[in-house]
């Protein structure tokens, strides 16, 4: 397919409406040309095994590929992130969550298992990175919604660079929750819109790798996904 030559600014939704997951395989190919031919074979890796394991997956109305494609462009082009580990693991970042067993080949395989083949085939940090926002098991008497952001918060108070992982993605599931239909509107944002400020507050401190301007722009769509919660949630105000 004949692309524009604007696709490399395309807004990512837009990307996602016109061409949908060819387009953002491209966007994609596109943003990890400035690297090295080691470090893009790594980063093409990367998408083949998140695209194998994710392949019946879907959302709403999509291939679950495309979230991690814009993902992952969102961290190299709105972010400016270069570090290959932090790119690889943004591709990667719900592999062991959703697919443990099919990761590390084996039947009934944990979490631990599947982030050991991660780190053997993509490095170390790259798996630590995936762990940090990797959800673990739930207290099922407890509510769900109140452990995950306890995990966030947690997890993210000792990983400085996966809060750069979960600030693309809550970007991306909070601000994009108007392209979602069904119940799941309203689900995701009573479940994303608690995290709004403590998503502000880890990336506003000084060790949040990324620079003023790059965490004005996320403080921009914080505000944004809070319009859309407020919208969805508070209908009457």
């Amino acid at each position: 397919m004949d692309y524009p030559p604007y696709l490399a600014t395309m807004p990512m939704h837009a990307i996602t409406e016109v061409y949908g997951e060819d387009g953002l395989r491209e966007r994609y190919r596109l943003e990890i040309q400035r690297f090295a031919a080691d470090e893009r074979e790594r980063l093409a890796d990367a998408l083949e095994l998140a695209a194998r394991l994710h392949r019946d997956d879907r959302r709403v109305r999509e291939p679950y590929v495309n979230h991690l494609l814009r993902v992952a462009i969102r961290v190299m082009h709105h972010y400016e992130v270069s570090d290959v580990d932090v790119i690889a693991a943004a591709v990667l970042h719900d592999t062991v969550e959703d697919h443990p067993d099919e990761l590390a080949g084996t039947p009934g395989a944990t979490a631990e298992d599947a982030l050991a083949v991660l780190a053997v085939r993509f490095g170390a940090r790259t798996a630590q990175l995936v762990e940090a926002v990797t959800n673990p098991v739930y207290d099922p008497d407890l509510d769900k919604h109140e452990q995950y952001r306890q995990h966030v918060r947690e997890s993210l108070e000792r990983e400085p660079w996966a809060r750069v992982l979960k600030v693309s993605d809550f970007t991306d599931n909070g601000v994009g929750v108007i392209h979602t239909t069904g119940p799941k509107v309203a689900k995701s944002a009573a479940k994303y819109r608690p995290l709004v400020p403590v998503l502000r507050e880890l990336v506003a401190r000084p060790d949040t790798p990324l620079s003023r301007l790059v965490k004005q722009h996320i403080f921009r769509q914080l505000d944004l996904a809070e319009e859309r919660f407020a919208a969805i949630l508070d209908p009457a105000r």
